[in-house]
């Protein structure tokens, strides 16, 4: 039976889903330690998470069972997906299932710098009575940077609300509605008066915006980040609010989900106008969690049960279409010449015939799906993984 360990906040679909493939489900509604998950993974085949939990080589060094790791929202910052690919465990995440909910938390975020309404509430709260000023979104530009699946969504809700829209991103992307590609960030920079992030956290760890980028913004521009906290300099952000050159800031991510983040990221901050901080509520929505619970637990029962990898973030990218009649071999194995050979070798001399067969490598990885028309004993099994270079093996059918 494959084992499946479930840790945080995981939807019931997902469970019910996993359960009804046959899988035996444990879920751990919390964050693991480093040492808890080190003594709950060893026996089991699949881990599936949300973002605060850790997985460390450690981890993929004691879990000689693992088969798969899925991250149940967009990012896997949390998994060293490197050290899973050298383990032979691909990364399973949610691209898509959040995107309608981060969109429409980036338009509401643009509506309460407009607006100023987190500041009037607090005012209410402390017992002043204190109107503020604002603005309408109408007509105003916005500037998107990062046009995939987010940003698109943005600029389509922007649009339907009467808003202009630009946007940058490195790849020539095909403008929906009447939105208009810029050639550089600084050009968006200099022209937008509300400036929205939605790309991915930087693989240099450099900062998307510092202190140059912010000092060329339009003055009084208003800046939302619902993507990567790593995305903006914290200090050159201070000082361009500090300085008056940013209007306003609506931030939904930090280095961490903990008040401690928050708190550090803007300290001092906290209570100027137009500063919104909310903890990571993009996400966070009944319709994308069912989302992205279904499209992980649909991507662990196909990798299971026909060894697919589409969608694995760190791995060869193999789906190889089953016939209904031949005998499926997987494996795992070092990028190393003369693998296929002797895995051929081995077939061929317990009679089989290949009826087809894929392999694709990432980096000093390479993936094998084998179709043979005949079913293979153990020994073959035992005989592949016996190979110098094999790294994991599994005969599905």
């Amino acid at each position: 039976k494959i084992r499946i360990l479930l840790i945080e906040q995981i939807h019931p679909g997902a469970v019910k889903k996993l359960e009804e493939a046959g899988f035996v489900v444990a879920h751990v509604d919390r964050a693991l330690s480093e040492q808890e998950l080190l003594e709950q993974i060893t026996d089991v085949h699949v881990l599936g998470l949300q973002g605060v939990t850790r997985v460390s080589e450690a981890h993929f060094a004691a879990a000689k069972r693992l088969l798969a790791v899925g991250s149940f929202g967009v990012n896997t910052d949390q998994v060293d997906t490197d050290a899973a690919r050298f383990y032979g465990v691909p990364v399973f995440n949610a691209p898509y299932g959040a995107t309608r909910s981060v969109a429409e938390l980036a338009i509401g975020q643009v509506f309460a710098l407009a607006r100023s309404s987190a500041q009037a509430f607090a005012h209410l709260l402390g017992g002043r009575w204190q109107s503020v000023s604002g603005i309408e979104i109408r007509d105003k530009v916005l500037g998107i940077i990062g046009y995939g699946h987010v940003g698109q969504q943005v600029g389509i809700l922007a649009e339907a609300l009467g808003m202009s829209v630009v946007f940058y991103d490195q790849l020539k992307r095909l403008p929906l509605g009447n939105a208009k590609q810029c050639a550089r960030l600084d050009e968006l920079l200099r022209i937008s008066d509300f400036v929205t992030l939605h790309v991915p956290s930087s693989a240099t760890n450099e900062p998307l915006l510092g202190s140059s980028e912010l000092a060329s913004v339009k003055p009084g521009c208003l800046l939302i980040n619902v993507s990567h906290s790593s995305l903006i300099d914290a200090d050159a952000l201070r000082q361009a609010l500090e300085s008056g050159r940013l209007g306003g800031v609506a931030l939904d991510v930090f280095a961490h989900d903990t008040p401690e983040a928050a708190e550090g990221f803007l300290s001092g901050l906290e209570h100027r106008d137009r500063v919104v901080l909310t903890p990571h509520l993009g996400p966070n929505t009944e319709e994308a969690k069912r989302s992205m619970g279904l499209e992980v637990a649909s991507a662990f029962i196909k990798y299971i049960d026909t060894g697919s990898t589409l969608g694995a973030v760190n791995f060869p990218q193999i789906d190889l279409r089953h016939d209904g009649t031949s005998h499926r071999i997987l494996n795992i194995h070092r990028n190393v010449p003369g693998v296929l050979s002797d895995i051929n070798t081995i077939v061929s001399e317990v009679g089989a015939n290949i009826n087809s067969q894929y392999v694709s490598s990432l980096g000093e990885v390479a993936y094998l799906v084998m179709d043979v028309n005949r079913e293979v004993s153990e020994e073959v099994k035992q005989r592949i993984a016996a190979l110098p270079s094999n790294i994991k093996t599994r005969i599905l059918y």
